[in-house]
């Protein structure tokens, strides 16, 4: 149970750091990730906290630097949640197929 609760809590913080990215709120992206990722808004926060406290100085200047004029419209972030989601979920099916068939060195 240990290595899938890490990969979950892994796969979380990836998906939080692309919300990052996409300079969303911790509300947004709890949001976000619960209905595009069926991730419960509880981790999301859980997990969003921890990041806080291991990159405090981060996170001032984050919020310092959000801007209402730099936000993307919800249909732009939906879109881009969607888009972060299936491209994970693809390179999620990629390892497997590398797992299940590792590529020769001779090739």
């Amino acid at each position: 149970m240990g290595d899938s609760s890490a990969s979950y809590i892994h796969m979380v913080q990836h998906l939080i750091e692309e919300c990052l990215i996409f300079n969303m709120s911790k509300e947004e992206c709890m949001e976000a990730l619960s209905k595009h990722a069926n991730i419960t808004p509880v981790i999301t926060a859980t997990v969003w906290n921890e990041l806080e406290k291991e990159n405090k100085e981060f996170f001032e200047a984050y919020s310092r630097s959000r801007k209402k004029e730099d936000r993307m419209s919800e249909t732009e972030t939906n879109a881009m949640i969607q888009k972060i989601v299936s491209d994970h979920d693809h390179n999620d099916d990629d390892d497997d197929d590398d797992e299940e068939n590792p590529k020769d060195p001779e090739d």
